[in-house]
Parts: C-alpha cells; sequence; structure tokens
C-alpha cells in the first residue's frame, strides 16, 4: 500500500499479497494510503476525506542525453495544488527521471492506464467532494490528460525546465499512484491529516515530500502513538 502523501511505485511483480480476515490488535497505527480512509472507517472512524487516486507517469532521459540535467531541476510549486508539478531527477543508478503528471486514476493501485475498479469508480462518483473538485479543477485535469497520451505535450511541459529537451530525447519509465485525499469542499488537502481514537493513530494524509521527510515523521506520529497509547515518552 502507498504512503498517503507520496507517488507509490508499481509494486515488485513478486510481492505477497497481504492477508486477509479479521485481526485483532490492542494498538493501531493507520498508515495504509491508497486504503488509509477505508481502513478508518472500518474502524468505526470517520476520516473526514475521502482518497482519490491520481497516478503519476514518468519519462527518463536517453543515457547520450543525460548531461542536459546535472543537478535536480525543480519548478517553483504552485500554492494552488498540492503537486509539485514535472520535474528532473537524477537517480542514484546515474538516470535521470523526468515528471511526473497528475492523471485521475480508476483505480486506487491503478497503475496503468487499463488498470480500472468499479468500486473505486462507483465509491468516487458518490462522493459528492469528488464532483465538488472536478468542478473546481477540470482545465487542470484536462491538461494533464491529455500530456499523459501525448508525449510532445509532455515536452512542452518539460521544455520550461530544460529548453533543449527534444521529444527523441525521452522514453517512458515507471508510474506511481498518489494517494489524494479529499475535502468534502472539494479542496485537495494539502496539510498533514491525522485523526486520532481510542487505541487508534490514522495517518490519512502525508503530502510530499513524505519520502524526504519520513525520519521526522516517523518520530511524529511515534509520538503521537506513545501518547495516545499511554506508552510514556514519544520515540
Amino acid at each position: 500500500m502507498s504512503h498517503s502523501g507520496e507517488t507509490a511505485r508499481t509494486p515488485a511483480a513478486h510481492a505477497r499479497p497481504y492477508p486477509r480476515g479479521a485481526v485483532t490488535t490492542r494498538a493501531l497505527v493507520n498508515c495504509a494510503g491508497l486504503q488509509s480512509d477505508r481502513l478508518a472507517r472500518l474502524c468505526g472512524v470517520e476520516p473526514g476525506i475521502q482518497i482519490v487516486p491520481f497516478r503519476g507517469e514518468y519519462y527518463e532521459l536517453r543515457p547520450e542525453r543525460r548531461e542536459l540535467v546535472r543537478n535536480l531541476v525543480y519548478p517553483v510549486p504552485d500554492p494552488a495544488f498540492p503537486f509539485l508539478g514535472v520535474h528532473f531527477t537524477r537517480m542514484i543508478h546515474g538516470g535521470v527521471e523526468a515528471g511526473p503528471n497528475a492523471v485521475l486514476a480508476w483505480k486506487r493501485e491503478g497503475y496503468r492506464h487499463r488498470d480500472v475498479s468499479l468500486r473505486d469508480m462507483v465509491q468516487m462518483a458518490r462522493y459528492a467532494g469528488f464532483w465538488r473538485m472536478v468542478r473546481r479543477y477540470w482545465a487542470t485535469g484536462v491538461g494533464e490528460m491529455y500530456r499523459s497520451v501525448s508525449k510532445r505535450a509532455f515536452v512542452r511541459a518539460l521544455r520550461t525546465l530544460v529548453p533543449d529537451l527534444g521529444v527523441d530525447d525521452i522514453v517512458r519509465s515507471g508510474a506511481g499512484v498518489r494517494a489524494q485525499a479529499v475535502e468534502p469542499n472539494g479542496l485537495l488537502c494539502d496539510d498533514f491529516r491525522i485523526v486520532q481514537a481510542e487505541g487508534m493513530v490514522h495517518v490519512l494524509n502525508a503530502p510530499s515530500p513524505g519520502a524526504t521527510a519520513s525520519l521526522s515523521i516517523g518520530r511524529t506520529i511515534a509520538d503521537i502513538a506513545a501518547r495516545r497509547f499511554g506508552l510514556g515518552g514519544g520515540a
């Protein structure tokens, strides 16, 4: 399952399925990402938001064109959106990633265009906050969908950061899914959303840069859990 705020990458093919059935525990910390709101409701807690999945698609620079990007290249973020926008990231193995976009996914684990879940789509359609989000951001959403199917449109967005980039300089890479919390009023939740209940801590939104700040986030959640569970002191 993905982290609430980060764009979770495609799970490994050899990953073992999660066990099914009832689980009994004295204490619970819910960091289930794409399923965090559902898990909260299973525990009798109303999260106050609903998770809407957004797929983030990446390209990668061809090896012979990696000299175009020698450092991390990021845009100035738009305060109206929790999404950073396309950027360039040098990877530890020497490659350079370009992306991601932010496309509405039709399945919570919808890492591919063809991934569709009727259950997930029905739940989105029944949520008033989803339609308010659509009315508020429809133009941006259409643009993201166009970039998803048009490599040239994707490259035009990347050229705002690296003007010398050509259409043939990149190839498709992986994709991830962001667990975006949406408020009932249609706003995209861009702050941490942690709901506490008796014996439970539910992490419902942990916005980017979740991976960069993961150790700090972990300490904060451990401190909350220690107080909530009466363990005496934080981590």
